[in-house]
């Protein structure tokens, strides 16, 4: 038994599958095997991959860059005996530990949804009597018993079915319910295709089934997809790979700068204490405390606007990602499209009629040749209507405002079509009352229904009874012969004709029923198959989809301007996705034909690793993939070096969401596996939040590099007036007490107020961000030294100069310390946009900065002349004089990037002109 359980069930006839299971098709497994089987197989649950423990998960998230700056910044700060400033920067370092501790535990909670939807009952035979068990219960050899609304409990080989239909959409992506048959395929059938087989966890919507259990708990499909899940890695965001890389080099320049310093020191004869302070002030300067506090609070801002658009973002850096993702991989079912079933056009009587309307509601018009019609002069049309609303087990609902169905997608479109019509369900069943039926059956292909007609719905020459047929073209148009005219006039059937409206139908993607009737010679009560064998009238084909989001069209067509590539990968037929994909307007490297615009997993199947990077780049649509496929995919155009934002509702897409640089999972529509392992919830199940939410992303990933490019040159010009003042064998201009005060008021009362910048113009009018491109441009790195080295020589200038003329050194490092504030807030106007002016922007319409601009010019009054305040940080008042050379400083600085950035302005319009 152990080597079973990998064998191509799908492609061995029942007798074998029985044999080799070693079980009874019809009394199922003996008593005395079952618990053997239990000892060998164990139940039939998911088990929760080992991994690291909690313990280990918290430790490693001390193990960054960042973190190691940010824990010397404590450790110095508790040695400078400021308790405060430590408790601070070490409770920043803990909640940063905290959060990465509970993103990296999503994985665990998708597997325990994942066994979750695995639980319930399930109908067995055992030693030939039938008995309800837990579903954990059922082992390999198992004769399952299947009817409408069970929850497939493991992965079966049907033997018998009838009428069986299962929805197979969150395991395949596959948007209609499967007909099942207990027939044999071909070995090489995809899993999306086997019709024999039923998959655990999927639904059966209609019918009976039995088969045997061939795979249960992690041996099933979904358990496959559970191992995926666990396998999947969890990746750096662009955000936190590019913090960690610029935190790396920051720490060899601090270790550097501290090293230059002691050894400076001692070469002028320094004690080491009076070194090593230096050092340590140099340290503190040149680290920037504020910027961990200032990225989390930014980005929790970002989650919070997000969320009143509809998208709950559960690992905040994700916020910052949908800002840098250059392509969106999109699942079809539910997503893009409706979910639901419609029938999009009718050809009877040698008319085409086009209907409107999206989804289940029975709203809309029918035209033909654009002109809205009414039904009443249209005989043929109406019969062929008339003959999907009652040859149809199927029904609306509609129930809190929204439209619903009971029963079969397909029938339910057919409802919908003759209700939109005019047509109604309750007049038309009075006036041709059922009196018989033939159901669907896999070996026929169609359906059958037997009716009464009232007087008034026929001719003196007519019977009592009307049989009509719905099913696929070929079963029914083989059995006519003859079809109606528009004037409702017998005439030859045209075969030739009927073939080419179902071709052009099927290259749209349509799905495409063919519908007959047949008056019988004398009254009957019943029909057989024998009955519709042949002499059948012709009525029309009726062609549906499940439509596209209008939305979803809007959506997609803003990312593609927006330089974000979109691609539907989807368990549906290349055919369907690629006509849902021109609707909704998806655009490919190379569009020439559906070969190079659409590919189906089979051919993915046989690809290599580096043929599939290539592909994956250029093919917009991928059809009846499998789960593995999915993550392939994904995979491969991370290679490329995309950064991939995944979008699905399904178990299937489960490992590809994680996989994802962002997965997006459905909240309505979507599965608690999906929605675990995804980094953001849409609400509302609209693609077009989506956009959205990149273009959120790209505000937040704006205005954190507008905090970087701000306090950046308040931490170079501290580490370098401190080099200087060691080099040059003077007095520190600042304190390491007083650099500490200027790090953290500043950054949380006028850096923080960055993250209330509205978007600015034409945001998704740019394309993405690079992946490889740094967080500090080269633009933006000369802009940051320019700032620091105005910020030098105006601290160290008036320090010097204050000295010169006899203040106290206490007066002389108020002074600098103040060129500092007030550098950085004037240097701040200037940050609001690394393009624009102020002016352009709206001087006030950041009311939150001007907020922090008065709070922090107020701080400095207190800092400057309060008794407290002069005792805690080594300050003292200071005259008019000196704060008007200190204003001074601060609008020479905005003036100079202000002229900077007008003069790139002006380079970049010659450059486009």
């Amino acid at each position: 038994m152990d080597t079973l359980l990998s064998r191509h069930w799908h492609h061995l006839p029942p007798e074998e599958v029985e044999a080799l299971l070693e079980s009874s098709a019809t009394k199922g497994l003996d008593i005395f095997e079952l618990e053997h089987r239990h000892a060998h197989y164990g139940p039939n649950r998911l088990t929760t991959q080992k991994g690291k423990s909690p313990l280990e998960l918290f430790i490693l998230q001390f193990h960054q860059p960042l973190v190691y700056i940010l824990l010397g910044a404590a450790v110095v700060t508790f040695l400078l005996q400021e308790w405060v400033d430590s408790g601070v920067i070490f409770g920043v370092v803990l909640v940063n530990a905290i959060v990465g501790f509970i993103q990296e535990s999503r994985a665990l909670k998708a597997i325990e949804a994942l066994a979750k939807s695995m639980e319930g009952s399930a109908t067995v035979v055992r030693a030939g009597k039938k008995i309800m068990i837990p579903s954990a219960e059922v082992v390999p050899g198992d004769l399952v018993l299947l009817q409408s609304g069970d929850k497939v409990p493991a992965d079966l080989r049907l033997l018998r079915s009838r009428e069986l239909q299962i929805d197979e959409s969150t395991l395949t992506g596959e948007s209609v319910p499967v007909q099942k048959q207990p027939n044999p395929l071909a070995q090489e059938t995809v899993l999306a295709d086997r019709q024999n087989m039923a998959y655990s966890s999927t639904l059966v919507t209609y019918g009976t089934g039995a088969g045997l259990a061939v795979a249960t708990g992690d041996s099933t499909e979904i358990g496959h997809i559970n191992a995926l899940i666990s396998s999947a890695q969890v990746l750096a965001t662009p955000l936190t790979r590019k913090i960690t890389q610029f935190s790396g080099t920051l720490l060899w320049i601090i270790l550097v700068l501290a090293g230059l310093t002691v050894l400076a020191g001692l070469l002028h004869g320094d004690t080491l204490l009076e070194t090593f302070m230096a050092a340590v002030a140099l340290a503190v300067g040149a680290i920037p405390e504020g910027l961990p506090a200032a990225m989390t609070i930014m980005l929790a801002i970002g989650v919070s606007k997000m969320a009143k658009r509809n998208a709950i973002i559960r690992r905040m850096p994700a916020v910052e990602t949908l800002g840098s993702t250059t392509v969106i991989c999109s699942d079809k079912t539910g997503t893009l499209t409706q979910n639901q079933m419609t029938v999009k056009e009718v050809c009877a009587g040698g008319r085409c009629y086009e209907f409107s309307g999206v989804g289940y509601a029975p709203e809309g018009s029918v035209s033909f040749e654009d002109s809205v019609i009414a039904l009443k002069e249209h005989h043929v049309l109406t019969e062929c209507l008339r003959a999907g609303l009652l040859c149809n087990d199927s029904r609306l609902i509609h129930s809190e405002g929204q439209w619903g169905i009971e029963g079969d997608p397909t029938e339910a479109a057919l409802v919908s079509a003759a209700l939109k019509s005019g047509l109604s369900l309750d007049a038309s069943e009075q006036d041709f009352p059922r009196v018989d039926t033939l159901p669907f059956e896999s070996q026929h292909h169609y359906m059958a229904t037997l009716h009464r007609m009232a007087t008034l719905h026929r001719t003196p020459s007519e019977t009592h009874s009307v049989i009509y047929l719905k099913g696929s073209v070929e079963s029914i148009v083989s059995r006519c012969q003859d079809a109606l005219d528009y004037n409702e006039e017998r005439i030859p059937l045209d075969q030739n004709l009927i073939n080419q409206q179902v071709e052009e139908m099927a290259v749209r993607g349509l799905r495409v029923l063919a519908f007959a009737r047949k008056i019988p010679n004398a009254p009957t009560l019943s029909v057989d198959h024998a009955d519709v064998e042949a002499g059948l009238t012709f009525l029309g084909l009726q062609a549906m989809m499940d439509p596209p989001r209008q939305e979803a069209i809007t959506s997609v067509c803003a990312c593609q301007e927006a330089g974000v590539q979109v691609k539907m990968i989807t368990g549906d037929h290349v055919v369907t996705a690629a006509a849902i994909a021109n609707q909704i307007g998806l655009k490919c490297i190379m569009k020439d034909n559906l070969d190079n615009f659409a590919i189906s997993g089979h051919v993915l199947a046989e690809l290599s690793d580096q043929e599939l990077v290539e592909v994956a780049d250029k093919i917009a649509v991928f059809a009846r993939v499998t789960p593995e496929q999915k993550l392939r995919l994904v995979e491969a155009l991370q290679v490329h070096g995309h950064v991939v934002a995944m979008t699905g509702d399904g178990v299937n897409d489960a490992p590809a969401l994680k996989q994802a640089d962002i997965g997006v999972a459905m909240g309505m529509g979507g599965t608690e596996v999906a929605k675990e392992a995804a980094d953001m919830v849409l609400t509302d199940d609209n693609f077009s939040t989506i956009e959205a939410a990149v273009e959120e992303g790209r505000a937040v990933f704006d205005n954190l590099v507008k905090f970087i490019t701000w306090t950046l040159p308040t931490n170079v010009g501290e580490g370098l007036v401190i080099l200087l003042a060691v080099f040059l064998g003077v007095a520190l201009p600042i304190t390491p007490v007083q650099i500490l005060w200027i790090n953290m008021t500043t950054a949380v009362l006028l850096g923080l107020m960055l993250a209330f910048e509205d978007k600015e113009p034409g945001i998704m009018a740019r394309p993405p961000r690079r992946p490889e491109t740094p967080v500090i441009t080269r633009e933006l790195a000369i802009r940051i030294g320019l700032v620091s080295l105005m910020l030098v020589t105006g601290a160290f200038g008036l320090f010097e100069w204050a000295l010169i003329q006899g203040q106290s050194l206490e007066i002389a490092r108020t002074v600098a310390v103040n060129m500092f504030v007030f550098g950085e807030l004037f240097y701040l106007f200037n940050c609001r946009s690394l393009r624009y002016s102020m002016f352009q922007l709206g001087v006030f319409s950041n009311r939150w900065l001007i907020l922090g601009v008065t709070v922090m010019t107020g701080l400095q009054l207190l800092l400057t002349y309060a008794p407290t305040m002069n005792l805690l940080f080594g300050t003292a008042p200071i005259g008019l004089v000196e704060w008007i050379w200190i204003l001074g400083g601060g609008i020479t600085i905005y003036s100079v990037v202000g002229i900077e950035k007008r003069m790139r302005r002006q380079a970049d319009q010659q450059a486009t002109d």
